[in-house]
């Protein structure tokens, strides 16, 4: 099979350390190139403070320098909610049906799984990889989505080669406690956020500006 790649979707609003650790550790435990794809509405959170072309500029800024991880911006292109059966019907439709596909998500994310837009679709075109702390099992999954992947589960990264969607995998990532919102209130206090945001971020004045205004 071939190798996969994986997605791992957010506001990044805006990003921190806790979300490029998490995406690279995924994408060492998989073997996987990893796509950022900040959302432009997204459905169960409220609206970014920095708009989309900000929010690229931020992501961009802090992928600088590595290959392993790379922005897209297609839900930042796109009308309406950033449905996320949209963004992995757009690329089944631009790889193929063979390339492995995997869906990051946090373990308290997957746990509001059956309030997604389409959500059981979700593994008829990718494979879900859930981000967990190491000894948790984290969040109680309703009784439909337990129900859903109890033939799905699987504890080895190599077996997600073996098809193509329909897999769950839990992956155990280090545990940052960094939140955006945190961030942005250090940001609108006057501080800096040394050490919880790419250093590459403070290089151009404009990419933090968005929050420095606000209370």
């Amino acid at each position: 099979m071939q190798r996969p790649l994986a997605i791992f979707g957010g506001t990044f609003d805006p990003i921190h350390n806790a979300h490029l650790r998490v995406a690279w550790e995924a994408s060492e435990a998989l073997d996987a190139d990893v796509r950022l794809l900040p959302a432009s509405v997204p459905p169960h959170r409220d609206q970014p403070v920095a708009d989309a072309r900000q929010r690229a500029a931020l992501v961009r800024a802090a992928l600088v320098g590595q290959a392993r991880l790379t922005l897209d911006t297609r839900e930042l292109q796109r009308e309406g909610p950033s449905y996320t059966i949209d963004t992995l019907l757009e690329l089944r439709a631009e790889m193929g049906e063979a390339r492995p596909l995997v869906l990051l998500v946090g373990a308290d994310a997957f746990a509001g799984l059956t309030t997604w837009h389409r959500w059981r679709e979700l593994f008829d075109h990718a494979h879900i990889g859930v981000l967990t702390r190491p000894g948790h099992d984290g969040a109680a999954l309703p009784t439909e989505l337990r129900t859903k992947i109890a033939s799905r589960r699987c504890a080895d990264a190599a077996s997600l080669r073996e098809s193509a969607a329909g897999r769950v995998l839990p992956i155990a990532v280090t545990p940052l406690e960094i939140s955006a919102s945190t961030v942005r209130a250090i940001l609108a206090s006057g501080r800096e956020p040394r050490w919880l945001v790419p250093d590459a971020l403070f290089a151009d004045p404009a990419l933090l500006a968005p929050y420095r205004t606000r209370a």
